[in-house]
């Protein structure tokens, strides 16, 4: 009979596992801390804690259910600190003839999990069923389409799941209230506070362990308040829904110069590592809808993060890969500028959403997109750059959703293969969502002159640059007739003050870290 040794990742951290289910009684649970995991990007230090925390109380929780366990500390002198290696090592000293694990949440796992499916001693791959869909699922509402818009794969999915749906029809009487939800703040400043979690002896020591470890990486531990058990992550999706669902819808687009959250949920990282379920968060939702009276627009733009972009990006990461990770339609080459990793910047919107993430590995969407994105694609950063930046900087990052999003939808390096248009905006946008600008020595009336908003002719260079690409697309062509309508001298000064600006930022030069921590080898 076989004793197979069940791998459970940081990320799978749920008794619900396809791993752990139906185990045989002699079979052992392992999980593994090892440092390959956390530097081969540089994780900001509250994402390390985070994983470390919640997968050492989730073991606890393993034991309680009288399952056999095998964890590797960071500590442990024998371990290898490479994850493959060590859940063999692991394998091999309990006498254990496979490993069973889960589809991981990164192309490069898989890779070598699949490769080792013909070894001594082999490893047996389980597909992830804490979806909604699984990547075969999505290939096949892929086969045939050109253009595989998330708005179609959504309203598909609210017909299977019934979430928001009343018999065929859907709730409210449409299927996106998105038009409802791009109010600013106009002066709101007070907003829910997230509860405060306790740290028990089990977090506290994780937490030590990751800043002692990891002392060259991102952020400071002494404010970590991420949730790291189920309990806890319970307790933010019950605040979510009493205190801040009502007004998430209108304001999330919103941008707020000193508040980091405002209405949203923070639920991601908890989804993420398996603390909650994204059926048991949308179901949430629904009810505060139907039986609480929450606004349709609050409730349908949540879930459709969820149950729409959550499971959308995922299908297009496990669909595409590897090559998509390769794609620079745009032919980007700049590297990152450095102060991305410590918001050293006199421009306030990029100040104020890099020291957040710096304090909290967190920045809400409007921000990644709109503010670190939309600058990073004005300024031609090269895709691997900023992918590798955004993965490493925030507690809810994983591959499988961080790369689509990224490379995808913030750099339209794809192509447009998952948006229509890239969202690049000017320093108007960035004025009209948010309260930065009246704190910034730049202007964003101004397009040229030592005052003038960087954004603006970022903006307008961009769209020369790349006009041979985009001009043709039919969502730009009102812009581009813009841009063709201005004489040449005002062009010209708008080419010089970009590059007189591109001319200024410093590259960063390696994260701080030793050479061989930097990235990994990519497919």
């Amino acid at each position: 009979m076989s004793k197979p040794l069940l791998l459970v990742l940081g990320d799978q951290l749920t008794l619900s596992l396809p791993t752990l289910e139906d185990a045989p009684t002699d079979a052992v649970v392992a999980l593994c801390e090892v440092k390959e995991e956390a530097r081969y990007v540089p994780h900001h230090v509250h994402k390390i804690g985070l994983f470390l925390a919640a997968m050492r109380h989730f073991a606890r929780e393993l034991e309680r259910k009288g399952f056999t366990l095998a964890y590797s500390r960071l500590d442990d002198p024998h371990n290898t600190h490479s994850l493959v290696e060590e859940a063999e090592r692991l394998a091999k000293h309990h006498g254990c003839d496979e490993i069973r694990v889960t589809r991981p949440g990164e192309w490069r796992l898989w890779e070598a999990m699949r490769q080792r499916q013909e070894a001594v001693l082999p490893w047996r791959l389980l597909e992830d069923t804490r979806f909604f869909t699984t990547p075969a699922d999505f290939a096949d509402w892929m086969r045939g389409r050109t253009q595989p818009r998330m708005e179609y794969f959504y309203r598909e999915q609210r017909k299977r799941t019934g979430l928001l749906m009343e018999g065929d029809e859907p709730a409210g009487g449409q299927w996106n209230f998105d038009h409802d939800n791009r109010e600013p703040l106009k002066g709101r400043t007070h907003f829910p506070t997230l509860p405060h979690h306790h740290q028990d002896a089990t977090t506290r020591q994780a937490l030590a362990d990751a800043a002692r470890h990891f002392p060259e990486h991102m952020g400071d531990i002494t404010n970590f308040n991420l949730p790291v058990t189920r309990r806890q992550a319970l307790s933010d999706l019950r605040h979510f829904i009493a205190e801040a669902l009502a007004d998430f819808g209108r304001y999330q687009d919103a941008i707020s110069d000193r508040e980091p959250y405002l209405y949203h949920s923070r639920l991601s990282a908890a989804m993420n590592i398996g603390l909650l379920s994204p059926r048991e968060v949308c179901e949430a939702a629904e009810r505060s809808y139907y039986e609480k009276g929450a606004p349709i627009n609050a409730v349908e733009g949540f879930i459709r993060q969820i149950l729409g972009w959550r499971e959308y990006v995922r299908g297009l990461y496990w669909t595409q890969m590897p090559g998509y990770k390769r794609e620079n339609r745009l032919n980007a080459r700049r590297e990152l500028p450095s102060f991305y990793w410590d918001a050293k910047t006199d421009l306030r919107c990029m100040n104020r959403a890099l020291q957040m993430t710096i304090d909290n590995a967190y920045a809400h969407h409007i921000q990644r997109l709109m503010i670190t994105g939309n600058f990073a694609l004005l300024c031609g950063v090269k895709p691997e750059a900023l992918c590798d930046w955004y993965l490493a900087v925030y507690a809810d990052a994983s591959e499988w959703v961080e790369l689509p999003n990224t490379l995808g939808m913030v750099l339209h390096a794809d192509g447009g293969l998952m948006g229509s248009k890239p969202y690049c905006a000017s320093g108007k946008y960035i004025d009209r969502m948010s309260d930065h600008c009246a704190q910034c020595r730049y202007s964003p009336k101004q397009l040229t002159g030592t005052h003038a908003c960087p954004f603006n002719s970022l903006y307008w260079h961009f769209l020369e640059r790349n006009a041979e690409r985009l001009q043709d697309n039919p969502r730009m062509k009102l812009i581009y007739g813009s841009l063709n309508r201005m004489s040449d001298e005002k062009r010209d000064a708008i080419r010089q003050q970009a590059e007189s600006f591109l001319r200024r930022l410093t590259p960063e030069k390696g994260y701080g870290l030793p050479c061989h921590t930097r990235g990994y080898q990519r497919s």
